[in-house]
């Protein structure tokens, strides 16, 4: 237990549920741990993904003005490159992707489980889990309904976590009738496996990156309220049409 992290913990305001105004900003509360390598580093990754899906809403259009925590606001739109790691060399790309983006996406969940096991982080290699069998799952739903091959849209396959079941989310999600409602069923089920794996009074590095996850969702959900676009990505993963 870190002394630290009691401090760093306790100092934190409360979240509330999703929709709600967020207490602070992601980038303060990377601010707040910037003292604590562990804690920001997994943050930092965790941070990058919402990152990308902010780099996929600018380049499809859906975004004006997107903003960046841990990319710089060239890097979001597209005039700077990414990081070196989540730019694989054409050889190591296994195999030709239907969506160019997978492969980045691949790199992006690689990148997580190696910060997790750099840190030791149950919590994040557990999140690299669910997040990769959450997005193969509706991937695979959304290829065999519109009769395409399922294996070509699915990346890290040897990344998910086999144990989560995700066939009652996927069914939710596709009875969804619209896309701002099936991504409220994303991510319940992603605050509902946070209440389950966020470390309560452990005071480790891993209860700190819970509730920056949690504080992810909130802020989502506050800007979409405040009427900023969908991030894409998120409800309607798999073949474009």
């Amino acid at each position: 237990m870190s002394g630290r992290n009691i401090f760093l913990l306790t100092a934190l305001p409360p979240l509330g549920e999703l929709g709600s105004a967020p207490p602070l900003a992601l980038d303060e509360l990377l601010e707040h741990v910037a003292e604590a390598p562990g804690p920001r580093e997994i943050l930092e990754s965790l941070y990058l993904g919402r990152d990308l899906l902010e780099r996929e809403a600018f380049l499809a259009g859906e975004r004006e003005e997107p903003s960046g925590v841990v990319l710089s606001a060239s890097q979001v739109k597209n005039e700077a490159p990414l990081p070196d790691f989540l730019v694989p060399e054409p050889e190591e790309d296994r195999a030709e992707r239907r969506v160019s983006e997978d492969a980045l996406w691949e790199a992006y969940f690689f990148h997580l489980r190696d910060t997790a096991r750099r840190r030791s982080s149950a919590f994040l290699e557990g999140w690299v889990g669910v997040e990769v069998a959450l997005r193969n799952a509706l991937a695979s739903a959304r290829a065999k309904a519109f009769g395409f091959e399922p294996s070509d849209y699915v990346v890290a396959v040897e990344l998910e976590d086999r144990e989560v079941d995700t066939s009652g989310v996927v069914s939710e999600w596709r009875q969804a009738h619209d896309p701002l409602g099936a991504l409220k069923i994303l991510d319940q089920f992603r605050w509902s496996w946070l209440s389950e794996h966020e470390g309560w009074f452990t005071f480790g590095d891993d209860e700190i990156a819970a509730y920056g996850a949690r504080l992810m969702l909130v802020d989502r959900w506050h800007r979409l309220a405040q009427g900023a676009s969908q991030p894409i990505g998120e409800e309607d993963p798999g073949p474009a049409l």
